[in-house]
């Protein structure tokens, strides 16, 4: 099963607020059969111990440590958010990245996303693309293909 598929990747959306983006996000991740329904409210309570905003325009929600456990398969979903939305006072959020992994392939799917995310240029073809496999691509290369 692929982490990150066309259908777990959202363009064009937008989200009321940060609570609204997470359960969109989680959303997708149930709907693709990743994690139960139960997973976004994991998500959203872990959100309320520590925000998941990462800055440069990112978001990555995931669930507790007790919510691993429920996880049937690592996925990834990517809500595209143009307008963005604002996750902490003065920082809007533009790509939120849903997460769920298990508790051995997290820091490597973690790991990954970070690395691709890291270049304010990608971040900026992420953001304004109307193509989801350019999403796809540039989150599920390897490093020696970015090199």
């Amino acid at each position: 099963m692929d982490i990150l598929t066309k259908e777990t990747v959202q363009l064009r959306t937008q989200a009321t607020d940060r609570v609204d983006a997470i359960k969109q996000s989680g959303e997708l991740l149930v709907k693709a059969g990743y994690v139960p329904p139960s997973y976004v409210d994991g998500m959203l309570a872990r959100e309320k111990v520590q925000s998941t905003y990462l800055g440069n325009g990112i978001a990555i929600p995931h669930g507790e440590l007790k919510d691993l456990r429920s996880i049937c398969h690592t996925g990834v979903s990517v809500l595209q958010l143009p307008e963005g939305v604002e996750w902490e006072p003065g920082e809007r959020a533009y790509l939120v990245i849903g997460l769920a992994a298990t508790s051995d392939e997290h820091v490597g799917v973690l790991s990954n996303l970070l690395q691709a995310l890291q270049d304010p240029e990608t971040i900026k073809q992420m953001v304004q693309t109307t193509d989801p496999m350019m999403i796809i691509e540039r989150l599920t290369r390897r490093s020696e293909d970015s090199a």
